[in-house]
């Protein structure tokens, strides 16, 4: 629209041009009208008087070819006058046919610039209006997985039984654990302080294959990719394995570090949303346990 915009002001510098040019050209035409009219009266009133009676009233005759010399020389300015006019006219017909032709050009590219704004507008409008959709929609999505977030602590800890952290890294590299929740991704393609983050590290820091599975890394997911990747769980713990808790819209991935009969005491990341270091004892029943190799 820029570019049109200045399209548009350049034809009305080059119309202002022409319209002033024809005013200068019509005030030169009036001109020449008056100097024509006073030589036509002029001519009239010498050519009422014969040659003879040029003759008789002139005092010799050199006044007399000095009056018919004067009255040739009216003749020749009335024909360079009306040529003059008839050219100032020609000129005058050329510039106002120049300028129905500008009006022309300027009349069809300000309804084009209108049209483009309006388009502009519409398209602005609509991109608010999309705008203002997504936002909402983003809004409700944030607010429902606030609450899936909530829920799913709470049942963390109503099946578990807090013992101890809640500070340090628990040996989860720094780089990892100093760093803001879920800013980073691990060697595995998970984000940093999530427990399937530290799941993955610790039980790789033990010598076992934790495969890649980045992309796939709510802990609810781990049992099937495991069965997908041939391995092993089952319900009866060892130290080292991977602690699966179902529960929740997201389940938890925890390290076996002690087995005590029917409760494993474990250390994980994230058990409470805090993206902290925790030590929890779970009931072994309410868990299944993936024995990587």
């Amino acid at each position: 629209m820029g570019a049109l915009q200045a399209q548009i002001n350049l034809n009305q510098a080059q119309f202002d041009q022409v319209t002033a040019q024809i005013a200068s050209n019509e005030a030169d035409l009036a001109n020449k009208k008056t100097v024509l009219g006073a030589n036509l009266k002029s001519m009239y009133l010498g050519s009422s008087v014969t040659p003879l009676e040029m003759i008789a009233s002139s005092n010799n005759l050199s006044d007399y070819f000095n009056q018919q010399q004067y009255q040739d020389s009216i003749k020749g300015k009335i024909q360079s006058a009306m040529a003059d006019i008839l050219a100032t006219q020609k000129k005058l017909a050329v510039q106002k046919t120049q300028v129905e032709a500008l009006l022309a050009l300027q009349t069809g590219q300000k309804q084009e610039l209108a049209a483009a704004r309006a388009e502009a507008n519409q398209l602005l409008a609509t991109a608010a209006n999309s705008a203002s959709a997504a936002n909402a929609q983003v809004a409700t999505s944030n607010s429902r997985i606030a609450i899936l977030k909530a829920q799913q602590y709470a049942a963390i800890a109503a099946a578990s039984r807090h013992v101890g952290g809640g500070s340090g890294c628990g040996g989860y590299p720094a780089v990892w654990c100093n760093a803001a929740q879920d800013s980073l991704t691990d060697d595995w393609g998970m984000y940093n302080r999530e427990c399937v983050s530290y799941a993955a590290w610790a039980a790789s820091s033990r010598g076992r294959n934790v495969p890649y599975w980045g992309g796939r890394g709510n802990a609810k997911q781990w049992p099937a990719n495991a069965d997908a990747a041939g391995i092993p769980r089952s319900s009866t713990p060892q130290v080292g394995d991977v602690g699966i808790y179902m529960g929740g819209q997201y389940g938890h991935a925890m390290i076996v570090e002690e087995v005590h009969g029917g409760t494993v005491r474990v250390s994980s990341f994230n058990g409470d949303g805090t993206g902290h270091f925790s030590i929890d004892d779970w009931s072994t029943s309410s868990l299944t346990f993936i024995h990587f190799r």
